[in-house]
């Protein structure tokens, strides 16, 4: 249940029939990337990975001049530059693309690399068709059997334009009525937040839980609780007790459906976070003036 100030409130609620009660609950997945060490390490500077079921996060610190690599990458990926400072190259074999900060990237399929001259934090978003990516998650473990309540992953349909490196400033000022600044491709939607300066209200928190898809909450700036509650069913064998975990930055928290979960920042000053879906979201692409790059990739027939 949203606050009424929240703009997800006027989502439509799916329909009763799609939603089947769920028998079994999988964990949320916490990721705290400060705790923990990179999963690769070099002169290019250090990466964490993280994975969902259907999506991977690795979280890089950059040295000047580093450089991320993907030969034969199976399909498209995400890049987010969180800060106006730093400055990333992409290139391709058919183009190379200068990128300001504070901006969002996706790459096409197939051979590419990530050259950040200014050194600088940078997040690479990938789905898990990447058989080399999952195995390096720090949780690849918790994904060794399939997650319940998640369909098949399913690409969105390619762009009309053609396959390009393409790139959105972040430098979006909110609207009345709109959620946080969306983005999508083929395989993600990435919805970088406003962010909350301060702790946020607890008397207008935003409790609601997904039928048939995954949430990771990825904080890159600040710390937040991830207040989690998963449905009883007849079996109390499958209960599982409430969490409320800290999570400070940089941090991925993957949340499972159905569960009920909010998230609230705890800490004064800013605090940022970013949410990531895979596939995109139905319900938030058909809300008009949503999703800032819709025109360049369109919904499946079917949605």
């Amino acid at each position: 249940m949203f606050h009424s100030s929240d703009p997800r409130a006027t989502l439509g609620a799916a329909p009763k029939a799609s939603a089947k009660a769920a028998s079994e609950f999988a964990g949320a997945e916490y990721a705290r990337f400060y705790a923990q060490e990179p999963q690769e390490q070099g002169d290019f500077g250090r990466t964490w990975y993280a994975r969902g079921q259907n999506f991977i996060v690795g979280h890089s610190e950059m040295a000047a001049g580093g450089v991320l690599a993907r030969q034969g990458q199976v399909d498209e990926y995400c890049i987010i530059i969180p800060d106006a400072a730093t400055r990333v190259q992409v290139k391709t074999p058919s183009e190379a693309i200068d990128i300001p900060g504070f901006s969002i990237v996706f790459v096409p399929p197939g051979d590419s690399t990530v050259t950040v001259a200014t050194g600088g934090r940078i997040a690479l978003l990938f789905s898990t068709q990447s058989a080399d990516l999952n195995a390096k998650c720090s949780n690849a473990a918790s994904y060794a059997t399939r997650h319940p309540n998640l369909p098949p992953f399913q690409p969105w349909p390619e762009p009309p334009a053609g396959w390009r490196v393409r790139h959105y400033s972040l430098e979006i000022k909110g609207e009345q009525g709109r959620f946080g600044r969306i983005f999508r491709c083929t395989t993600l939607m990435v919805n970088f937040l406003d962010p909350r300066v301060g702790l946020r209200d607890i008397t207008k928190l935003s409790p609601h839980h997904h039928d048939d898809f995954e949430q990771g909450s990825y904080v890159i700036d600040g710390a937040f609780v991830h207040d989690i509650r998963w449905p009883w069913t007849p079996d109390m064998n499958v209960w599982r007790e409430d969490q409320h975990e800290l999570l400070a930055a940089p941090s991925l928290t993957v949340i499972p459906p159905p569960s009920i979960h909010t998230s609230r920042s705890v800490l004064p000053g800013f605090n940022q976070m970013i949410d990531i879906f895979s596939p995109p979201r139905v319900d938030f692409s058909e809300k008009p003036g949503w999703v800032l790059n819709a025109d360049d990739y369109p919904m499946p027939a079917k949605a």
